[in-house]
């Protein structure tokens, strides 16, 4: 088993950034992709990015590549989303997930998840 839990979020301008982290506790977290997805209300969960554990390959959706960074401090167990250039579309909550595969990007591709982050982007 794992444990996620997300922090970081908040009210932000348009513009701005924030720094997501995702803390995992339980089994070696060193040998999952870590993912973040965000729902927008009424709308399905999204992939936003992830890395690849064991040789730190990251992914990123379209709408949020060259704004989104994600990383990661496997001495801390930790995940971090890098949000910069914010966007009112941005908003929804984030999600962490943990997944045994390799390359996950699909929600069902992953075996863990957090409870969520709420960013709100204001225009």
């Amino acid at each position: 088993q794992v444990q996620l839990v997300e922090s970081g979020g908040g009210l932000v301008q348009t513009g701005g950034s924030l720094r997501l982290s995702c803390v995992a506790s339980g089994r070696t977290f060193s040998s999952y992709t870590m993912g973040w997805f965000r729902q927008a209300p009424g709308k399905e969960r999204k992939f936003v990015g992830s890395i690849s554990w064991r040789v730190g390959y990251t992914y990123y959706a379209d709408s949020v590549k060259g704004r989104f960074t994600i990383s990661r401090d496997n001495a801390k167990n930790t995940v971090y989303l890098q949000m910069n250039s914010l966007k009112p579309e941005d908003t929804a909550i984030y999600y962490c997930a943990a997944s045994e595969r390799m390359i996950a990007v699909k929600t069902y591709e992953y075996d863990y998840w957090g409870q969520g982050t709420q960013v709100t982007v204001s225009s």
